[in-house]
């Protein structure tokens, strides 16, 4: 599996932002568009919330950073400890 992208990070990003009430700008009318024909939020008298599918998304989107995060460090550790076998 590949690490996850620089989009789906961003996309976490503005998940999480719009899950904690900071939404994009108005400036931001493409994005907005995007999310809400994904389904991925929903509008609400302006403003955006995150459907089901948003939320399921954003969780999917976590575990999948926490993973990468989980295997660097796996990865150095293994690395750190060939070095110190190399050492010996």
């Amino acid at each position: 599996m590949d690490p996850i992208s620089l989009e789906e990070l961003g996309l976490l990003d503005v998940l999480h932002r719009i899950d904690e009430g900071q939404e994009p700008g108005q400036r931001c009318r493409a994005l907005r568009e995007r999310l809400l024909e994904a389904a991925l939020v929903d509008e609400d008298n302006g403003s955006l919330r995150l459907t089901q599918a948003g939320i399921e998304r954003c969780k999917s989107l976590k575990h999948r950073a926490m993973a990468d995060f989980e295997a660097e460090l796996v990865l150095k550790e293994r690395e750190e400890a060939e070095s110190a076998d190399a050492s010996s």
